[in-house]
């Protein structure tokens, strides 16, 4: 039985009914990706845990969502899991040309690498960082081979008597259209090796220095006004669920909600799990003065629990790194987030350790999916289970070896 169950037994079921408000990461992906996850996963931890969780249609609102309920050591649950839709935002970001992206390539690079914060990312965790160089050396490479190509054309048509009419004007014209298509076809394989993925995905942060472009805060307004609205329902809380790039997303939205007074007294109480995290990605960038101020607000509120869950196993995540902390905006009466591992290590078993310790992006994405040898976080147990946020891990110690020291250079919240 796991450390969660014993709870559960031994707490009277304090969560009926749940609403959930799950926000992605940078993913042009129809949020129905999530829901097959989330029924495909929920299976199979139920069956390995030892409980029941089933799935059902949400009735149609204005966000894609499903119905969930679970039966947990003889206590029925039920919750209603909605995503807040980005994805169209993040397709707009990445329909551009090839030579949009180099020129994004550059000015990104410039960003990070100028401003010093690269350089300073990389004292958190190199993992993350590794991803963010990944796509330039990526792309760099596939303009090298692109030119290789053009100059070895170039090269023939001079070496070689015109043969068939082919001048060493016409060996340049055919090399660069080679080129041309050789980048063409580099880019119709990005869903293998996602390198202009990734560099859309950095550009997008990176192309304001840190602040939020205007649709994106048109959205946290609109994804705000959400949730304030299940506030006001009859549920006995109301979970918010920030993934990767999501998790800075939902800081911002939650910051708003509290500001603007919109968490009733006596209401459902309101948690928030960010899991596999990358906020320094953005906090660290000399004009991310929205995100770190609203990551110094956030971090001393009573009104909510924060409960930050990443993992050494994740490469793609600042594993352990407290986002408030490592931010340099930390106030003297800082109360979150709870900072833990999810030890894939541990909570994996050996054998399917070995199956996926090299599968990066996959492992990005395990804080949802199930486990198989299951220590104190179940993502399905979180999300539908009888066991609010703050109770489950109320006696819950943060990991000892989490980073907590201020490490960014911009720490100001106001320009």
């Amino acid at each position: 039985m796991s450390a969660e169950q014993a709870q559960t037994d031994q707490a009277e079921q304090q969560v009926r009914h749940r609403r959930v408000f799950y926000i992605p990461g940078y993913d042009p992906i129809h949020p129905r990706r999530y829901r097959e996850l989330y029924r495909k996963e929920g299976a199979e931890q139920a069956r390995i845990s030892g409980y029941t969780l089933s799935l059902s249609p949400a009735p149609r609102g204005r966000n894609y969502g499903w119905h969930v309920e679970s039966t947990i050591n003889g206590q029925s649950t039920q919750a209603d899991i909605e995503v807040l839709v980005w994805s169209d935002i993040v397709r707009d970001s990445m329909d551009t040309s090839i030579p949009a992206t180099y020129a994004q390539l550059i000015r990104t690079a410039s960003e990070y690498i100028g401003s010093g914060a690269l350089f300073r990312l990389m004292k958190l965790r190199k993992g993350p960082v590794i991803a963010a160089l990944y796509p330039i050396g990526m792309l760099l490479l596939q303009l090298l081979l692109a030119l290789l190509l053009a100059w070895s054309v170039l090269a023939l048509a001079n070496l070689l008597p015109p043969l068939g009419g082919v001048t060493p004007a016409l060996g340049a014209l055919i090399g660069v259209a080679l080129a041309i298509l050789l980048l063409r076809w580099f880019k119709k394989q990005d869903g293998k090796v996602f390198a202009y993925y990734l560099m859309h995905d950095y550009a997008y942060s990176a192309q304001h220095k840190g602040a939020n472009p205007p649709e994106l805060e048109t959205r946290i307004a609109q994804f705000t006004d959400t949730i304030a609205e299940a506030l006001q329902t009859d549920t006995d809380e109301v979970l918010i669920v920030g993934h990767s790039s999501g998790a800075h997303l939902a800081v911002s939205i939650l910051a708003d909600l509290i500001r603007q007074g919109r968490v009733p007294q006596g209401g459902p109480e309101l948690a928030f799990l960010s899991l596999g995290q990358v906020v320094p990605m953005v906090s660290f960038l000399r004009n991310a003065f929205r995100l770190r101020a609203d990551l110094a607000y956030l971090s001393a509120r009573e009104a909510l629990t924060w409960v930050d869950v990443t993992a050494p196993g994740d490469g793609c995540a600042f594993a352990l790194c407290d986002p408030v902390g490592v931010s340099g905006v930390a106030p003297p009466d800082k109360r979150w987030p709870l900072v833990f591992s999810a030890q894939f290590t541990k909570s994996l078993s050996p054998a399917r350790w070995k199956e996926l310790r090299w599968r990066f992006f996959r492992l990005h994405f395990q804080y949802l999916c199930a486990f198989d040898a299951p220590l104190d976080y179940d993502y399905f147990q979180i999300t539908a289970g009888p066991v609010p946020l703050a109770t489950r891990y109320a006696n819950r110690p943060p990991s000892a070896s989490r980073i907590e020291h201020p490490v960014s250079k911009f720490t100001s919240q106001t320009p």
